[in-house]
C-alpha cells in the first residue's frame, strides 16, 4: 500500500510539472511551451515582457473610411506600422505616397497661420499620440504588394541598397518614426532573398549610426512583414534576416481569396483533416518553418484579418464557387464593422481555428475572424509564446467590445499585458520646426 501510494504521488508530481511548463493547445491537442513573451530591451534595460500590438494605418483611410490617426485604439497598441511608402526602383530612394494625408492636411486644431515650417497631416496627429502615450511606436512601411516590384533592382547593388537606408533615415529623422518595417511581396530567388538581408543590414546600419548622433542613444526598430505561404517563405534567409530584425509580422491571412476555384478559411490556424480543401494553408505550418529555421517565437507577431473574403454561389469551405460579388470597398473584400451580413448565421470549426459567416438563401459564405476566434487566437499566440498580434488594417475593426484589437488585448491581460518600451520623441534635426519643438505652444 505504501509503495503504491508512494507510486501515486511521484506520478502525480511529475504530472503537475509538466502541466506547469506545457499548455496543450486549444486545436490540436499538441503539448506546446507556454511562457509570455520575453524580449531584450536593446535600450540596455535588460528582459522585459508582454506582447507587441501592432495595427497598420493606411494613409488614404481619411478619405473614404473617414478613419484618421485620431480614431486609433491606442491604449490598446504598441506600434502603429503606417502604411505605405514607396521606393524608386531607378534609385533606391524611399519616398512618401500621399502628401496631402501624410504631412499638409489641416484638422481641427491645425492653424493656417503658424509660423516656420511645421508638420501636419497623419504625421502631425501620430506624433501627438505619441506625446500623450509613451509605450507607442509608430514605423514607416516601405512596400506593400502594389510596390513591391520596386525592391529588386535597388536592393541588388551596394548603391540602391545605400540610398534606400539613408533616405529611410531621412524619413526618420524628419517625420518623427520610431523605425521601419519592410513589406517586400516576396523575393523569388536565391539572389533576391541574399539581397533582402543585405538591404536589411544597411538599414539596420544606417538606423545605427543616426541613433548615435542623438542626445541620447535611441533603438530603432526594424521589422518585416513575412509571408504564411510555403511558395515564399521557403525561399527567405531566415536565419540571417532574425539577426537583423527585431520582429516578425506574419501575414497570416487571405489563405483563400478571388484567385482560387474552391471557398476557403482565409485565416485558419490548423489545416482541416475533414475537408482539406477548405484549407490551402495554415498558421501552424508556417508557425512550425519559421521556428524550426531559427526565428524565437516571441519575435513572430501573428498577423489577423479586420475583413472578409466572400464567395458566393457556393455550398460553403471546401466547396466550389462562382463569383464574390461586391465589398465595402473593393469586390469580395467586406470590412469587418460590417459583418456578418443580414440573413447570414456565423460558424465556428474549434478543430481547424477558423470562422466565417453563411447565408443559405444567397449560398453566400464570408470568411474572417469573430470576436470569439481572435480570443482563441490570442490563447494560441501565448501558448505559442509568440511575440504579439497584428492586424491589416485599423480602419475596419469594430468599437467597443466587439473590437477584435480589444478582445485580443483584454485576453492578453489588457494594456498592463502588452510590452512596454518607450518611443522616441527627440527629433533635433528634423525640418519640421513644431516637431523639433515637441508641438509645444
Amino acid at each position: 500500500m505504501r509503495l503504491a501510494r508512494l507510486t501515486t504521488l511521484i506520478t502525480s508530481a511529475i504530472v503537475l510539472i509538466f502541466l506547469t511548463y506545457t499548455y496543450t493547445n486549444l486545436f490540436t491537442r499538441i503539448p506546446i511551451p507556454f511562457h509570455r513573451s520575453k524580449t531584450t530591451d536593446k535600450m540596455g534595460g535588460g528582459p522585459v515582457q508582454g506582447f507587441r500590438s501592432a495595427a497598420y494605418f493606411v494613409n488614404w483611410a481619411i478619405y473614404g473610411r473617414k478613419h484618421r490617426p485620431q480614431d486609433l485604439p491606442v491604449e490598446n497598441l504598441t506600434h502603429i506600422l503606417y502604411a505605405f511608402a514607396n521606393v524608386r526602383s531607378d534609385s533606391g530612394e524611399v519616398h512618401l505616397t500621399d502628401g496631402w494625408a501624410d504631412t499638409d492636411i489641416h484638422w481641427e486644431g491645425d492653424s493656417w497661420n503658424d509660423v516656420g515650417t511645421n508638420l501636419y497631416g497623419c504625421m502631425k496627429q501620430l506624433n501627438l499620440l505619441k506625446r500623450r502615450n509613451r509605450n507607442l511606436k509608430v514605423l514607416l512601411v516601405v512596400g506593400g504588394w502594389t510596390y513591391s516590384s520596386n525592391f529588386k533592382a535597388p536592393a541588388s547593388t551596394p548603391q540602391g541598397r545605400d540610398t534606400f537606408a539613408r533616405s529611410c533615415v531621412d524619413l526618420i529623422k524628419n517625420l518623427g518614426f520610431d523605425g521601419i518595417d519592410i513589406d517586400w511581396e516576396y523575393p523569388q530567388t536565391a539572389e533576391e532573398a541574399s539581397d533582402f538581408v543585405a538591404l536589411l543590414q544597411t538599414i539596420r546600419s544606417a538606423m545605427d549610426q543616426y541613433a548615435s548622433t542623438l542626445p541620447e542613444w535611441y533603438h530603432f526598430e526594424l521589422s518585416v512583414a513575412c509571408p504564411a505561404g510555403a511558395q515564399n517563405y521557403q525561399k527567405l534567409n531566415l536565419p540571417a534576416m532574425d539577426a537583423l530584425v527585431d520582429f516578425w509580422n506574419l501575414m497570416a491571412y487571405d489563405y483563400a481569396g478571388s484567385w482560387d476555384s474552391i471557398a476557403g478559411h482565409q485565416a485558419n490556424l490548423q489545416p482541416c483533416q475533414k475537408n482539406p480543401k477548405s484549407t490551402p494553408f495554415s498558421t501552424a505550418a508556417a508557425l512550425a518553418h519559421y521556428t524550426s529555421h531559427g526565428v524565437p517565437p516571441d519575435k513572430l507577431v501573428l498577423g489577423m484579418p479586420l475583413y472578409g473574403r466572400a464567395f458566393e454561389n457556393t455550398d460553403g469551405p471546401g466547396t466550389p464557387y462562382s463569383g464574390v460579388g461586391e465589398g465595402t470597398w473593393e469586390s469580395g473584400v467586406f470590412d469587418y464593422k460590417v459583418l456578418p451580413m443580414p440573413g447570414a448565421q456565423e460558424y465556428h470549426d474549434e478543430e481547424t481555428g477558423a470562422s466565417y459567416s453563411y447565408d443559405a438563401g444567397q449560398r453566400k459564405m464570408v470568411t474572417y475572424d469573430t470576436v470569439h476566434m481572435a480570443r482563441r487566437k490570442a490563447e494560441y499566440i501565448k501558448g505559442w509564446g509568440l511575440g504579439g498580434a497584428m492586424w491589416w488594417e485599423s480602419s475596419a475593426d469594430k468599437p467597443g467590445h466587439e473590437s477584435l484589437i480589444g478582445n485580443v488585448v483584454h485576453t492578453f491581460g489588457g494594456p498592463n499585458g502588452l510590452l512596454r518600451r518607450d518611443n522616441c520623441l527627440t527629433y533635433p534635426e528634423t525640418k519640421y520646426d513644431n516637431l523639433r519643438n515637441g508641438f509645444a505652444g
